[in-house]
C-alpha cells in the first residue's frame, strides 16, 4: 500500500488501523473520526449539522435528530480520548442559517465539548462564515505539522493533505453480497475522510470525482464497521 500504515493499534478492544500520512500517524476510529496522538488532535469531517431541519423545509419527512445523533456520537468519541484539539473539517453546518436552527439541548452539548480545548472550524463549501454564537477559531485551512488540513482535497497540493468533502465510501462484495460502508481513503500522501454527519450522503471512492487525487497503485479505502476499522486495498474495491 505506498507509505500507507496497515499495522493495528488497540484501543479498548477495537481494531483501529493506523494511517500514515506524510509521515505522521493517526488511527482510524470506527466512529469515523480520526485521532493523532502525537498531537492529541482529533478530526472529524462534514458533520452536516441542521440537515434534517433544512431538508425538512423543502418537504422531506425526516426525524429532525440529526444535530443531536451527530453530536452525541462526537462527545462519546472526545469523552473517551480526551483530545488537547479538535478540527472540524468544513461543513460542519448544512447551511448558512443552521446555526439558528440548532436546539438548545445540543448547543449546550456542543459548547461542553468546546470547554477546555482548542476547537477549530474549518469552513466548508456549506459553511463558508462561521454561524452566530458558535464558539470556536475559524480557518480557511490549517496546517499542523507536516499534513494540512482543508475542507476540499486539492489535487495540486503537496504530500500532506487531510480533507473531507466528497464523503467517501467503500464498496466490497463478502460472500456473494455487495456491502457499502463509508470510508477513509488514501494513498499516503493525501487522505479524505469520511463525512461524520448522521444524514451525510456518501459517494464510491471509484467515482470520477476523486480522479487524481490518488495513486491508483496505493489507494486503500478503510471501511468502517461497527467496533472496527477494516484495510482495503484497491484491488478488492467494486464501483457502484
Amino acid at each position: 500500500m505506498g507509505s500507507v500504515a496497515m499495522r493495528n493499534a488497540p484501543a479498548a478492544g477495537r481494531t483501529v488501523p493506523t494511517i500514515a500520512v506524510a509521515g505522521a500517524e493517526f488511527a482510524a476510529e470506527p466512529c469515523g473520526a480520526l485521532w493523532w496522538p502525537q498531537e492529541r488532535l482529533l478530526a472529524v469531517a462534514d458533520l452536516h449539522l441542521e440537515k434534517g431541519s433544512a431538508l425538512a423545509r423543502r418537504g422531506a419527512l425526516l426525524p429532525p435528530y440529526d444535530t443531536a445523533a451527530t453530536v452525541s456520537r462526537l462527545a462519546a468519541t472526545v469523552t473517551r480520548l480526551h483530545p488537547r484539539t479538535v478540527i472540524a473539517l468544513g461543513d460542519s453546518f448544512h447551511d448558512t442559517g443552521a446555526g439558528a436552527r440548532i436546539d438548545a439541548a445540543s448547543r449546550a452539548a456542543l459548547a461542553a465539548l468546546q470547554r477546555g480545548r482548542t476547537w477549530i472550524w474549518v469552513a466548508g463549501n456549506h459553511d463558508p462564515c462561521p454561524p452566530d454564537g458558535i464558539p470556536g477559531d475559524w480557518y480557511a485551512e490549517l496546517a499542523v505539522g507536516p499534513v494540512v488540513f482543508r475542507h476540499e482535497p486539492d489535487p495540486a497540493a503537496p504530500a500532506g493533505e487531510i480533507a473531507g468533502h466528497l464523503h467517501p465510501v467503500a464498496k466490497v462484495s463478502l460472500k456473494g453480497r455487495g456491502i457499502r460502508r463509508r470510508c477513509f481513503a488514501g494513498d499516503g500522501r493525501r487522505l479524505v475522510m469520511p463525512a461524520f454527519g448522521a444524514y451525510a450522503g456518501g459517494l464510491n471512492v471509484l467515482d470520477p470525482a476523486f480522479a487524481g487525487l490518488f495513486a491508483a497503485a496505493s489507494l486503500c479505502a478503510w471501511m468502517l464497521g461497527a467496533s472496527a476499522v477494516y484495510p482495503l486495498p484497491r484491488r478488492r474495491l467494486l464501483p457502484d
